[in-house]
């Protein structure tokens, strides 16, 4: 049996996954802020483009967990990176012929969205199926380093594929990102043990989550933090033009901070859980995270580098958390219901995003911006809080 670095179809599906992230966080940051600079849209508008790319966390989370538990995950994975290649890439034709409009977007933000659901599930439900157990932390940390390097990077490569280029193009670039994860993901060889059982099994993934006190910590943990941080995120992009007046490209030299911050997490979540102890970790990394983004709303007009050092330790607190909570679900569900079980938790965690953005492109459009990114950062730290009333505070050195 080859080592965890040594395994082809690993660094494959490392590749593939790291490759798809990226596409998706940049096609993310490219739709909004091109209707921000280019259509002129006003928060609401944002507020609602936003939540349209994020409602199919609401709509289809959970019938994605059963439908990856009943399908090779490569399949999934590379059927759904061609499909947000193949919509970008019509996107990218109806630009060019100027047709873009918002309507259009919105369209475009719903069905990306869409794929994404089925794509998160299934690359998280095939590390257990493709990495030995006492691989997994190492894995973990490495495929969640890649998305979180990723879900804050690809804003400051969106910024700058957004300054630099033609909106086409722009589109163009996270196209390609899909299309050539499909590529690597279709290289993959190892062959998947897939659980028989049809929609009616979804509830075995609900049950499960709602029986074991940790897992119910992280869903409301990770909704927390996920309805806040779709708030603070919709304030964000409009605070950081319109209060700081930074260009698109100063916009992604900030956001660009947290992706070596998130490497450097991903390196510390390896070693910190077994010195100190996960909880502890987990705690102090939330806090750390979550805490920081308050400074945020402090930062001088026209000042970039207190928002790099601000998004680098939101790099380095996210992604321990990140790698952290996966780790403890991992390790607690059976190789049967992974897929169910992260479809839970992405439903339970990620299904109130939508009313976050719509709720942080309320607060910037009826308050002063520094007061709403204020308001909605200082909701990011109920996670931490209801972390420590919970066992994954005790977690010991081993899980």
């Amino acid at each position: 049996m080859p080592t965890l670095w040594n395994d082809p179809d690993f660094r494959r599906l490392w590749a593939g996954q790291t490759a798809s992230q990226w596409g998706e966080q940049t096609g993310l940051i490219v739709l909004p802020l091109l209707a921000v600079l280019t259509l002129g849209i006003g928060a609401d508008d944002l507020g609602v483009l936003r939540a349209a790319g994020q409602l199919p966390l609401l709509l289809f989370a959970l019938a994605a967990g059963a439908w990856v538990d009943r399908h090779r995950t490569r399949t999934v994975m590379i059927l759904t990176d061609l499909g947000r290649a193949v919509t970008l890439g019509a996107t990218a034709v109806v630009a060019l012929l100027g047709g873009l409009g918002l309507p259009m977007l919105l369209a475009v933000a719903f069905t990306v969205g869409t794929l994404s659901v089925y794509f998160d599930v299934a690359y998280q439900a095939s590390m257990v199926r493709l990495v030995r157990r006492d691989d997994l932390l190492r894995a973990t940390g490495a495929v969640e380093g890649s998305r979180s390097a990723a879900q804050i990077g690809g804003p400051a490569l969106g910024g700058a594929l957004v300054s630099l280029l033609a909106a086409p193009l722009a589109i163009v670039a996270a196209a390609l990102m899909f299309a050539g994860s499909s590529g690597f993901l279709a290289r993959i060889r190892r062959r998947e043990q897939v659980v028989a059982g049809g929609p009616r099994r979804i509830r075995d993934g609900v049950r499960f989550v709602a029986g074991d006190r940790s897992l119910r910590a992280v869903c409301l943990a990770s909704a927390a933090f996920q309805f806040f941080f779709a708030a603070t995120m919709t304030v964000y992009l409009l605070f950081l033009p319109r209060e700081l007046h930074l260009s698109a490209a100063a916009i992604g030299l900030a956001l660009a901070a947290t992706g070596p911050g998130a490497l450097l997490g991903s390196l510390l979540a390896g070693r910190l859980p077994g010195r100190f102890g996960h909880g502890r970790v987990l705690l102090v990394a939330a806090v750390l995270g979550d805490g920081v983004m308050l400074a945020t709303a402090l930062v001088p007009r026209g000042a970039v580098l207190p928002l790099v050092v601000i998004n680098f330790v939101f790099g380095v607190g996210g992604q321990l958390v990140n790698v952290l909570v996966m780790a403890v679900r991992q390790t607690v569900t059976p190789a049967a219901l992974q897929g169910r079980v992260a479809a839970t938790i992405t439903f339970a965690g990620m299904g109130l995003t939508p009313l976050g953005s719509l709720l942080g492109g309320f607060l910037a459009g009826h308050a002063p911006l520094r007061t709403a990114l204020l308001c909605t950062a200082a909701g990011l730290l109920l996670s931490p809080v209801v972390m420590a009333l919970s066992p994954l505070a005790r977690l010991g050195k081993s899980l």
